[in-house]
């Protein structure tokens, strides 16, 4: 697998297919060549604000061409990016530009007068409104980055406490990147369609391996049009297909859409959180010339596993086995390797885990662990695994999502598959409630389909048939929809502060 650098794959792709499409978005497309020639200029243009190798910048822009450019463009000034959602507010960027030492910020005319009242906030830093204005400059200078720099800083979505800052570098980058294209068997002939934002891991690497396979991006600005989605699928002759549970929910939702021709459509994958059973085999029926890969991963490592295909049917809620070049296991007690099915913490080993988190040096202990070698560290997740005898891995839950309710534990996950087995029922989440008696109550939030009465004594009925006492659901919550965070992952503090 080769190590070259981020920048290097621009190069690369720029060299070999200048004119191709790299990115197409609603404002405009770039081909690679442009795409390399916009990354030179704002790379000259940021050395003359100031930013020097190492520097961080911060980039607040939707999913527009210019949010490609301007990754590229830090990438080749030998600073590191960090993207920030551009529905970010202004105490919150101002705190993150201020924690993150940014020395500039790019976003675009829109956002510019709430970027520049937080840059002014967190110190006066320059910001970029309008990369337009960086003009033709020479960047033979500029020595190209090394596989060690600091590539970006990118801060995790934060919904179950303070956001860190997940520190990686050029070759851990890299290494996702050639990582994914091998597993997913992508080429330059692969069109991929991203409604995920850019600022969110899982939509970078989206433009990260289509430009280390020379494949073409089609960006669209979230699922507001799911019609539009629909069309872009067609009209760009769409090859891969991207999404979180919520982006499946929404197109298999829509009337009409499996009697669609998809012929150019290969591949589907999901992550950020697990597609329940139900949904699988609704997404499969949906898009049925498809292949569907099941993933897991965290911001501080990107990806871990993902479930060959051809396993779905044998083990559709597994998320598979480590991806390649990487090491993933189940540690119980004392750190040793657990037994079959017996849960535990995940362990990560490979080139792809972080450097630790931006001026957190105690929760970069936590979760970087002494390693086989001196100068190794092993990413401890956090998230609770089991393993079966081949090596397939199984999420059980979030190690601060575990209920803990009359003395037992109860892992959500388990129990909203039991709630999403019931017909009528589009999402579920489980929490646990504080309790004075139980300690944790078990409460099932649970959102039906669109024109569906569902009833709580039914579903707690249904889960009394499938599970133990102790998981049974207390409440069930009724919503419209279940709260989510700008990625589109399920909300649970907010389900717990309501």
């Amino acid at each position: 697998m080769s190590q070259r650098t981020i920048d290097e794959d621009l190069r690369a792709a720029a060299a070999r297919e200048p004119g191709k499409a790299a990115v197409v978005a609603a404002d405009r497309s770039v081909s690679f060549g442009e795409l390399d020639l916009a990354a030179r200029r704002i790379a000259a243009g940021l050395r003359e604000l100031g930013v020097g190798p190492g520097d961080r910048v911060a980039i607040v822009l939707p999913n527009i061409a210019q949010m490609p450019e301007a990754i590229y463009g830090v990438l080749r000034a030998r600073a590191a990016f960090t993207p920030l959602n551009p529905t970010i507010k202004k105490h919150k960027l101002a705190e993150l530009l201020d924690h993150v030492g940014a020395a500039a910020v790019i976003c675009d005319r829109e956002r510019a007068p709430m970027v520049e009242a937080a840059a002014a906030t967190a110190g006066q830093i320059p910001v970029v409104a309008d990369l337009a204005s960086f003009g033709e400059s020479d960047e033979l200078a500029l020595r190209a980055p090394l596989d060690i720099d600091l590539a970006a800083v990118i801060y995790t979505s934060g919904s179950t406490g303070e956001p860190k800052g997940v520190t990686v570098t050029q070759r851990n980058m890299s290494f996702v990147a050639g990582s994914i294209v091998e597993y997913l068997e992508m080429g330059s002939e692969d069109r991929i369609l991203s409604v995920l934002p850019l600022s969110f891991g899982y939509g970078l690497y989206q433009l990260l391996t289509c430009v280390r396979a020379q494949a073409t991006l089609v960006l669209e600005q979230g699922l507001t049009f799911p019609g539009r989605v629909v069309q872009l699928l067609e009209r760009e002759s769409i090859t891969g297909l991207p999404g979180v549970p919520t982006v499946f929910q929404v197109l298999i939702s829509l009337k009409g859409l499996a009697e669609r021709e998809l012929p150019h459509l290969r591949f589907l994958t999901n992550a950020g959180a697990a597609l329940p059973a139900a949904s699988i085999a609704e997404v499969r029926r949906t898009f049925s010339g498809a292949r569907l890969y099941s993933m897991y991963g965290q911001t501080e490592c990107t990806r871990v596993c993902y479930l060959p295909p051809e396993q779905l049917d044998a083990r559709p809620t597994s998320v598979g086995i480590p991806i390649p070049g990487t090491e993933a296991w189940v540690a119980g007690d004392q750190g040793r390797v657990a037994a079959v099915d017996e849960i535990g913490e995940l362990m990560v080993r490979g080139s792809h885990v972080m450097q630790g988190y931006w001026k957190d040096p105690q929760g970069t202990t936590e979760r970087l662990r002494p390693g086989r070698w001196p100068w190794e560290r092993v990413l401890a997740t956090g998230d609770l695994f089991r393993q079966d005898s081949e090596g397939f891995l199984y999420f059980v839950g979030r190690r601060d999502d575990l209920i803990k309710s009359r003395g037992e534990k109860v892992a959500p996950r388990e129990v909203e598959e039991v709630l999403h087995s019931v017909p009528g029922v589009r999402e579920a989440a489980v929490v646990g409630a504080p309790d004075e008696l139980l300690g944790q109550a078990v409460h099932a939030h649970v959102a039906p389909q669109s024109g569906c009465r569902l009833d709580g004594d039914e579903l707690r009925r249904r889960c009394t048939e499938m599970l133990e006492s102790h998981k049974v659901p207390q409440r069930v919550i009724f919503h419209t929809a279940l709260p989510r965070t700008a990625n589109g992952k399920l909300d649970r503090a907010a389900l717990l502060a309501g």
